[in-house]
């Protein structure tokens, strides 16, 4: 087996593994925690495979879920850390039986159904492959599009703040 094999199983049994940690610590931080670890390992196996685009999105958009998850639960859990012990799921046999169905459902058609060959070579672009196969001819409109909402959030934020940065309530050398 090559290193990029051994990682990829690697991070594939860690995934896995904390995929399961999700759903068996007993406390909302642990949980979150566990899926972090679970998808920037997903997030890694995608940069393993070459895509990058995709990886780096994985990871990116996983770590900032997992902030913004972490700071609702502090603002809103009776328990604020998260770490007194709870119950993190209700219906334990149902919920193990529709897990273990889909997971034999899944596995079965992995195992069962003839996967295509490849034809033809890799692209010279993979990251521009994907985004022609995503979006076809409407790419230009959503690279553009991104750009404004971009430019629209940038405007609604300074809109908002009636100071500038460098502007400080009572700085004498502030006022006009």
């Amino acid at each position: 087996m090559t290193a990029q094999q051994v990682a990829f199983w690697a991070l594939a049994v860690v995934s896995v593994a904390a995929g399961v940690a999700v759903f068996t610590v007993d406390s909302m931080a642990r949980a979150t925690l566990a899926l972090l670890v679970s998808l920037v390992c997903v997030g890694l196996i995608l940069l393993l495979t070459g895509l990058t685009y995709l990886g780096v999105l994985v990871i990116l958009m996983m770590v900032m879920e997992m902030m913004v998850m972490a700071v609702f639960m502090v603002m809103y859990m009776m328990n604020p850390g998260g770490l007194m012990p709870m119950k993190m799921v209700h219906n334990n046999g149902g919920a193990m039986a529709v897990a273990a169905g889909v997971f034999v459902l899944l596995a079965g058609g992995a195992f069962l159904v003839p996967w295509p060959v490849r034809r033809g070579g890799l692209p010279a672009d993979p990251t521009r492959a994907l985004g022609v196969a995503v979006m076809g001819p409407k790419m230009l409109v959503m690279m553009v599009v991104g750009v404004a909402i971009l430019a629209t959030m940038v405007a609604t934020v300074v809109l908002a703040v009636h100071r500038g940065r460098g502007d400080r309530p009572g700085d004498p050398e502030a006022e006009p």
